[in-house]
């Protein structure tokens, strides 16, 4: 199809830069809920033996690195969660944790910006988490170190701060489940395809941020993730 037989302009595509160079172009946005046992723990929410699942965000909803996120409309309690993010470079279904690794293209550092409020409210009333998880600008995503270079994301600490102080801390070794099962476990649900990234869950000590704050998340042998609150927008 000639771009000139679009009614509507084409739709931008949306790509994460590469470490070492390139472009990352996104097809599809996974996240793991309830991954880590302590964020459980402080959420409150669930029984700690309840597997985790996935729920998606639009891809368009992607920030990068030293960007700015604009306060979201509908929410008096934006929180944060910091959280691995992975990258698939091989398509597959039914994936096996003894080849999974082989999907991964790579990781990076990213945010699962909430509107804690909407969520809550959702699971109140037995509904979907999108109003509370998927809306503008809530995906950010740092650049993506391959595998290939970096290594495979099994341990390490992960953290993020708000204006330079400390408020989340763990190591990817607490997930509930590891990389290689998310990727299993995913694929058993929809066929995974390059260009899916797929946000791994969080550690407790999530919280509120408000505009002007600046929060960056740091995750072991990855390079780091910094985005900015910006005010609510016209």
């Amino acid at each position: 199809m000639s771009v000139a037989s679009y009614v509507i302009p084409a739709i931008e595509e949306t790509v994460v830069p590469v470490e070492g160079g390139g472009q990352f172009p996104v097809r599809r946005i996974y996240c793991v809920g309830r991954n880590y046992v302590e964020h459980i723990r402080e959420m409150k929410e669930a029984d700690e033996r309840d597997p985790p699942f996935f729920f998606q965000k639009p891809r368009d909803s992607i920030v990068l690195h030293d960007e700015a996120v604009p306060y979201p409309p509908l929410t008096s309690d934006f929180q944060f969660e910091g959280e691995l993010v992975i990258a698939i470079g091989k398509p597959g279904r039914d994936i096996g944790t003894d080849t999974a690794l082989d999907h991964v293209f790579g990781y990076a550092a990213g945010i699962d910006l909430t509107r804690r409020d909407r969520q809550r409210d959702a699971r109140d009333m037995r509904l979907p988490w999108e109003v509370g998880k998927s809306f503008d600008a809530s995906a950010p995503c740092g650049p993506i170190t391959p595998a290939a270079s970096g290594g495979h994301r099994l341990q390490g600490a992960l953290t993020l701060s708000v204006n330079g102080q400390e408020r989340q801390r763990g190591d990817l070794a607490q997930m509930i489940w590891n990389v290689p099962e998310i990727v299993m476990q995913l694929s058993r649900q929809v066929k995974l395809a390059p260009g899916d990234l797929i946000y791994t869950g969080t550690p407790a000590g999530v919280g509120a941020v408000v505009p002007d704050d600046v929060i960056e998340v740091a995750i072991e042998g990855l390079t780091p993730l910094r985005i900015s609150i910006a005010p609510p927008e016209d």
